[in-house]
């Protein structure tokens, strides 16, 4: 029991790991807060678990028939029965008072520093800045799927190898690695607001402690603060179709002034694309008036 529940409260690592069993801790303030109520709930369980069991074998062990235990004639005890209703009701609303607040907290998108739109196709995600520190955001957008190696790995009779996806971590990033991953400021409160273009999809992060579904038709919102820069991984969440388990995501959180001047390359890669789009649209124009 004791290996058990330090094996359940140990912190678990940015991605999947062997013999991974317990919720990760994550690295927001909104995923510790909802892994402290995990683990909250799971010793409540884990003492129920003992005083229900324990009762159990120490009635089939010492009042079993074969001692010649007979049955008492009582029906029920009122205050026993008042005894295991207020206590579990006390229980819960030990427990839901911290889910409430955390819920509350987890809705409060306000005051967000930074707005992203996340659109989920199958079977990618498109990310799309709209604005930052109170400006908007000039025509910075991207689809992010699958890498290539792992695109290539997966195919029916490529023969490649699985383990041989590996980042320059050495870590095997395999179907877990995108082309374009979503790039986010460290410190920056960020809102997501989060749509599909067919099917149900669904944003999720482990490590950021919430999972919000992309449902066509309609926003949803959520946010994340992120202190650590790294690389975080997820995946889709919701069944969405046949290429459903190759739509992963990732997020690269850096430095607010590296990412300050990545946006900046971002918007004049942008506007010089459209430029060009813009004269080479008006080429034949000028032929014809030629």
């Amino acid at each position: 029991m004791a290996a058990a529940g330090m094996l359940a409260s140990g912190v678990a690592s940015a991605n999947p790991q062997p013999w991974q069993l317990n919720l990760t801790a994550g690295v927001t303030d909104t995923s510790h807060k909802v892994y402290a109520m995990h683990m909250a709930a799971f010793w409540v369980c884990v003492g129920i678990g003992i005083v229900v069991f324990g009762a159990m074998i120490v009635a089939m062990v010492r009042f079993r028939k074969s001692k010649g235990a007979v049955a008492e004639k009582w029906s029920h005890s009122t205050k026993l029965e008042l005894l295991w209703t207020v206590i579990p009701v006390l229980i819960l609303i030990g427990l839901a008072w911290p889910a409430t607040k955390t819920l509350i907290y987890m809705a409060s998108t306000g005051s967000a520093d930074m707005t992203v739109k996340i659109t989920g196709y199958q079977w990618k995600w498109r990310y799309d800045y709209v604005d930052y520190q109170g400006k908007p955001v000039n025509r910075v957008g991207f689809i992010s799927k699958l890498d290539a190696q792992s695109d290539r790995i997966r195919q029916l009779g490529s023969g490649l190898d699985p383990w041989s996806a590996k980042d320059a971590d050495g870590y095997n990033d395999y179907l877990l690695n995108v082309d374009h991953p979503l790039v986010l400021p460290a410190g920056v409160k960020v809102r997501f607001v989060v749509t599909a273009d067919d099917v149900i999809h669904a944003w999720w992060v482990p490590q950021l402690g919430w999972k919000q579904d992309a449902i066509p038709g309609i926003i949803n919102d959520q946010w994340t603060k992120i202190d650590e820069p790294g690389i975080y991984r997820g995946q889709c969440a919701e069944l969405c179709g046949q290429d459903h388990g190759f739509m992963p995501i990732v997020v690269k959180v850096v430095p607010k002034a590296e990412f300050e001047q990545w946006l900046a390359a971002q918007e004049a890669a942008g506007a010089t694309e459209q430029a060009a789009r813009t004269a080479q649209a008006n080429v034949p124009a000028r032929a014809g008036q030629g």
